[in-house]
């Protein structure tokens, strides 16, 4: 049985936390590995069984929560355990109750995990380009002081996601981030006729930077290209596979 991977961002030091793929896990097939999905068409039991497997490998003991995820700006904030059936429908969690564990699920999105440790207090936001076009990080960060901490001492990490070199877009996208803020242009590069390459890792950075985070680290790891590590919804959409993966991000107050 391999051994799960847990990545840690240095920025995070001290806090329970790590950034986790494929490895490690019971799920096979198409999603074999550390599938956490429960929307996707895995076995029920081989999903739990992963959740469990990495809930203990990054904070042991605690209950691990995830949302119900729906690619928006809302971040909540979690005072206990909830069951599945009650998760709430949003894209970010926050926390500074000891014994939670806050994921967030991706497959080429950015998991950005977030912590203020003089004040105790961690958050977990999901990334895609629509949340964090719209503000997720922004909503987080909001929460996370309404808890206590103070924008200028929290730290962030962008976990795994799909790179630039991998995100091609079309004029459409592209145009739709210009008219938000035409300095957002950065944020591409050329590519074929018709289409750019989006940096998401990056625009996320700007996003954190923006409201104040001053220090946050990249971990610079591509979803998309590294198949034996991580699952990208991209690279199944392109291959016209019927089913994908999701990993999760941890973060929590041990």
């Amino acid at each position: 049985m391999s051994e799960v991977e847990v990545i840690r961002a240095r920025a995070l030091d001290g806090v329970a936390h790590g950034f986790l793929g494929r490895r490690g896990g019971v799920s096979t097939g198409m999603v074999a590995g550390l599938n956490v999905g429960t929307g996707s068409a895995d076995d029920p039991e081989a999903i739990a069984e992963n959740r469990r497997r990495a809930g203990e490998a990054v904070i042991p003991g605690a209950r691990l929560v995830t949302p119900y995820q729906v690619h928006s700006p809302d971040a909540v904030a979690v005072i206990a355990p909830f069951e599945e059936r009650l998760r709430p429908r949003a894209d970010a969690l926050v926390t500074d109750r000891p014994g939670l564990a806050l994921g967030i699920l991706t497959a080429d999105c950015a998991p950005v995990l977030l912590a203020d440790r003089a004040a105790g207090v961690v958050g977990a936001a999901h990334a895609g380009w629509k949340g964090a076009v719209a503000g997720v990080t922004d909503s987080t960060i909001a929460l996370m002081e309404s808890l206590g901490a103070q924008r200028a001492r929290i730290v962030a990490a962008v976990g795994p996601c799909i790179a630039r070199a991998s995100y091609e877009v079309d004029d459409g996208f592209f145009r739709g981030f210009v008219e938000v803020d035409p300095a957002n242009e950065r944020f591409f590069a050329d590519g074929k006729p018709g289409h750019h390459q989006f940096d998401l890792e990056a625009y996320v950075a700007h996003r954190l930077a923006a409201a104040g985070v001053r220090t946050i680290e990249t971990l610079g790891l591509d979803t998309y290209s590294d198949e034996s590590r991580f699952y990208s919804f991209r690279r199944a959409t392109h291959r016209g596979e019927p089913d994908y993966g999701r990993q999760i991000a941890i973060i929590g107050i041990s």
